[in-house]
């Protein structure tokens, strides 16, 4: 007997539908045939699913069994075929009604015990399946949540093979799973160090507040111990929630990666990954032979903050120059090529120097000219040109460390941060991809950055005086947009215009 169970496979963040066809036929050896381009934990899918069968009391057919897995063409991989397999076995051995196999798709791995162990992708499979007009999901129940956050979608989460025979047998005994998905974005969020915790640096902070407005990459430079790391795990305090758009597509992005299982629905705080220094080219934009995101998709709304940024190689780096500018990252591979989004705020800390003390007024700095030269080198114009604020930070004096006292909290730079984010809201409302300031295109500068003679020749004599380039001209002009969204002001003026430039001054720091 033929039988037919809808299941899914992931392709970059989106989900194919994938046919799992079972044909148990008395003719031939008795044995268990595999097609349709599986990968290894695919093909392992035959033992575990015999095995898990026996054990939860089931009669596996002792007849030639032939598994198929369409469309043909498309690789399939992990763990996830493993509950369709057994359900669609039930189904051609007339263990189990097929009525329903045609209305829901199907996802889970099996353990040999025959309960239901959680797989990645879920959310981005439960999306595709609601535009493809499916009536539902069936699967492992640390899965439901995840999946039950898509609207019209009958979610059901199971802990074991019998449970879901038994509702394939008797629908009616059983309710699909329901989540309130505003709800569970507007649960408290974790909001991390608090900046009252930094004391003077009000230079930096003002940046780190500007950057938070803004969505501006940002850079600290200072010898070690003047609080650039401090400062930079400071930033998600004062970030604006996630929007519901928003959540839904940093969860689709940490459900691919395999970040969501056992955890709850939506990804309710914005993300901040903090990869270190040895990591890779793939390991940061993405990659594999099935691809997967890498930090930078996993920073998507959220924030990558990469700590000693010239202990990073230099070709690794240079990934970073192309999600800066587009917002997104394209994996390709011999078989196929997967866009993953990575619209991230970089945040970046380095030292002055090899030695790190170049400019402190504590400690002489022992380095010569030659080797600043070379240590700065390994910072391409390009990369340091899509880094809107560039802000030196300078140690503590003793006196300052023991008397001054705790800085401005978290809580009101957060406050004026999500009211400047709310002005740059209503200005972009009929623009889709424009996010905040940091995402606006050149159509957008003239619109919204217009200047007045005075706040022109200002700008004109910074790029004369400091060498900027074209990109950074235009960075100037984003970072007063936000300064100005700060102060509430419609229009830029020349005071906005002069704070931007003053984030430029160290492109080429020696």
């Amino acid at each position: 007997m033929l039988a037919r169970v809808w299941s899914a496979s992931i392709c970059g963040i989106d989900a194919v539908k994938v046919g799992v066809e079972v044909d148990v036929s008395s003719g031939g050896l008795p044995g268990i045939v595999l097609v349709g381009l599986p990968d290894i934990a695919v093909q392992e899918s035959k033992e575990r699913v015999k095995t898990a069968l026996k054990n939860a009391g089931y009669a596996f057919p002792l007849r030639k069994i032939v598994i198929n897995l369409t469309p043909a063409d498309l690789r399939k991989e992990g763990p996830s075929f493993d509950l369709p397999i057994g359900v669609a076995i039930l189904a051609a051995s007339e263990q189990v009604s097929a009525d329903l196999l045609g209305d829901y798709l199907f996802l889970g791995e099996v353990s040999l015990d025959s309960s239901l162990r959680p797989v990645a992708g879920v959310l981005p499979i439960a999306a595709a399946a609601q535009r493809l007009g499916i009536t539902g999901l069936v699967l492992p129940d640390s899965n439901a949540r995840e999946a039950a956050v898509v609207q019209g979608l009958e979610v059901y989460g199971f802990k074991n093979l019998s449970e879901v025979v038994d509702f394939l047998n008797a629908p009616e005994r059983h309710q699909p799973v329901q989540v309130d998905g505003m709800k569970e974005l507007t649960k408290t969020r974790p909001i991390g160090p608090d900046l009252k915790d930094v004391k003077g640096q009000n230079h930096a902070r003002r940046a780190l507040e500007i950057a938070a407005a803004g969505g501006h990459n940002l850079i600290f430079v200072g010898p070690p111990g003047s609080g650039k790391t401090m400062l930079a795990r400071r930033l998600p305090g004062i970030l604006p929630p996630l929007s519901f758009d928003e959540a839904l597509a940093v969860t689709q992005i940490h459900s691919v990666a395999g970040l969501l299982k056992n955890r709850g629905s939506l990804v309710s705080s914005r993300p901040y990954r903090s990869p270190h220094h040895s990591a890779s080219g793939p390991s940061l934009v993405g990659g594999g032979s099935f691809p997967r995101p890498g930090e930078i998709s996993l920073a998507h709304h959220g924030v990558l903050f990469l700590d000693e940024l010239t202990e990073f190689k230099r070709d690794v780096l240079e990934f970073l120059r192309q999600p800066l500018e587009d917002g997104y990252v394209t994996v390709s591979r011999t078989r196929q090529s997967v866009m993953f989004p990575a619209q991230f705020t970089l945040v970046a800390s380095t030292n002055p120097c090899p030695c790190g003390y170049f400019g402190d007024s504590i400690q002489a700095c022992t380095c010569t000219g030659r080797q600043r030269e070379q240590y700065w080198a390994k910072l391409s114009g390009p990369l340091m040109d899509r880094i809107d604020l560039q802000v030196a930070v300078n140690r503590l004096k003793p006196e300052e460390i023991t008397r001054q006292p705790q800085g401005e909290a978290s809580a009101p730079v957060r406050e004026r941060v999500e009211l400047a984010r709310k002005i740059a809201h209503n200005r972009f409302i009929a623009e889709s991809s424009v996010g905040c300031n940091a995402h606006m295109q050149s159509s957008h500068l003239r619109q919204w950055c217009q200047l007045d003679d005075a706040s022109r020749n200002l700008l004109e004599g910074a790029i004369r005086k400091l060498g900027l380039s074209a990109r950074a001209s235009d960075r100037i002009l984003k970072v007063a947009r936000t300064i100005a969204d700060l102060a509430a002001d419609e229009n830029l003026k020349p005071a906005h215009v002069a704070e931007a430039v003053q984030y430029r001054t160290i492109d080429r720091m020696q």
